[in-house]
């Protein structure tokens, strides 16, 4: 049974994204060139990724797939190697999870029945008992800005009303108040709220992260479940499903899985005025402010890249036979398809599948009839459910050079958080969370976060987990393979896709 974000219930576990740290805090490693396995990597870059899947069967064995899509085995000599394209039995790993509260994991190949360790920078799976080269703290390389379902529950958290606790009830992922980042500090996690905010195991949100706000990893035939060091486990309590910890066993109410979060965007008419469905079905630039109904889900189409836009209500917009723009469909239309164009003033237009531009008429009403480009067929976008922005690229995490410094680089192993400020044109202005600072382009080019009045930037969005950045004049940011972040030329195929 599907749930109302689209996402299959049995499909919710399957993978994971991790890098795994040995003792002496260096990753396990698949190198580009032989097929060679290590743990000397210093951060988490494309090299140290692994995915970690179910092996298949009853039972809760795993195995780990690198980068170049080869799966790490263990031969009977104990050697470990990853040139295997398929899950073969000496592919097969079990999970312990450390009860020492630190949350590490031994690996053992059910194979062979030894410990995969790494003392050195070798490999070896030879450990009858698990000692100090065989535990691996694990780093989740999830995208940090996530949706958490509860497994028990089948509801996804929130922010509260009253934004002081976190609570497991809403059926639809909508909004801000939905989006957590989950924090890797020293093999522990803590979830960040986006009101700035961290969890306490009491269900209390605090302003700093304490030791009470971090939790311990765990993968439970798929999905994951966090401990605090008390050994009780999060899990929404109670009729309001508070989210704290309290039992110190695991049932499906202590599990979760983590979900990306589709992009949520509202939109500014040649009139001013938010496109909106709260009149009905007819998609209309007719409201002054943003409410779920002003609230669109951006989905999109591999195969075509064009995009679906959902409402709350789980309609999609549409294209009818008189031109009009209805939200009156379910996904899999083709006249529920859509072409993003981005402007160079930082607008949008909308190409529906007969070909014309979609116009907002005097009335407000969405028309697919036009076939230039006007004030009236140019929507401004605003990213709605992204109060901060956390951006990766293949270098790296968007961060600062050094702890001391101004500049922003896009190599970096931890990120900074990059909230977001913005304005009725699509205009977003960013500044830096622990300085409260805004960017501002240097005359270099480079990004110094020291400024008290903001540059302005549009938000171009590209594929789901992906989006360009353009100065108002114009220009992109770019990363460059020595770490540098910078602006550099308005030819948007030369501009760097950011995950978000």
């Amino acid at each position: 049974m599907a749930n109302i974000n689209g996402v299959e219930d049995s499909d919710l576990a399957l993978k994971w994204n991790i890098g795994l740290l040995n003792a002496q805090y260096k990753y396990l490693t698949a190198e580009t060139f032989g097929c060679k396995v290590n743990a000397n990597g210093t951060a988490l870059k494309k090299k140290q990724m692994w995915s970690l899947e179910p092996y298949g069967g009853d039972d809760a064995s795993v195995c780990l797939r690198s980068h170049l899509d080869k799966y790490m085995a263990v031969d009977q000599f104990g050697n470990v190697t990853c040139d295997s394209d398929e899950k073969e039995p000496a592919c097969k790993f079990a999970i312990v999870v450390a009860d020492d509260k630190s949350g590490r994991w031994t690996l053992r190949n059910v194979l062979r029945g030894y410990f995969l360790g790494a003392s050195t920078d070798k490999l070896v799976c030879s450990a009858k008992v698990p000692g100090p080269p065989e535990t691996w703290t694990v780093h989740l390389a999830a995208r940090p800005q996530i949706l958490l379902r509860s497994q028990g529950r089948r509801r996804y958290a929130r922010l509260s009303t009253d934004m002081d606790e976190i609570q497991v009830d809403a059926n639809t992922a909508w909004g801000e108040d939905t989006l957590f980042t989950l924090e890797f500090h020293d093999g522990k996690y803590a979830i960040h709220t986006s009101n700035n905010r961290y969890l306490q195991a009491d269900g209390k949100l605090v302003e700093d992260c304490r030791p009470e706000c971090l939790f311990t990893l765990e993968f439970h035939n798929g999905y994951l479940a966090l401990r605090d060091s008390n050994n009780a486990y999060v899990a929404p309590i109670g009729s309001k499903a508070v989210l704290r910890t309290r039992s110190q066993t695991v049932t499906k109410d202590e599990l979760f899985s983590l979900e990306d979060s589709a992009p949520q965007a509202a939109f500014v008419g040649f009139n001013g005025r938010y496109v909106s469905v709260k009149q009905g079905v007819d998609v209309t630039a007719n409201q002054d402010e943003i409410s779920d109904h002003e609230t669109f889900q951006l989905e999109f189409d591999r195969a075509t890249a064009r995009w679906y836009i959902r409402t709350m209500q789980d309609k999609y917009w549409t294209l009818e036979s008189s031109g009009g723009i209805q939200a009156n469909s379910h996904k899999g239309s083709s006249n529920s398809l859509f072409d993003m164009v981005w402007q160079g003033d930082g607008s949008v237009t909308f190409v529906a599948n007969n070909g014309k531009y979609v116009a907002a008429k005097k009335s407000g009403h969405l028309f697919a009839n036009s076939d230039k480009i006007d004030d009236m067929e140019k929507f401004y976008f605003l990213l709605v459910n992204r109060r901060s922005l956390v951006l990766k690229c293949e270098q790296g995490f968007v961060g600062y050079k050094t702890p001391t410094s101004t500049k922003l680089e896009s190599n970096k192993a931890c990120y900074e958080t990059i909230m977001v400020e913005r304005n009725e044109k699509g205009i977003c202005y960013f500044k830096g969370s622990s300085t409260g600072n805004y960017w501002r382009v240097a005359e270099d080019g480079s990004i110094e976060v020291d400024a008290y009045t903001a540059d302005g930037f549009y938000i171009e969005l590209r594929e789901p987990s992906k989006l360009c950045l353009k100065t108002i004049h114009g220009n992109y940011l770019v990363a460059d393979k020595n770490g540098a972040f910078r602006v550099n030329g308005s030819d948007p195929s030369c501009a760097t896709l950011w995950e978000y």
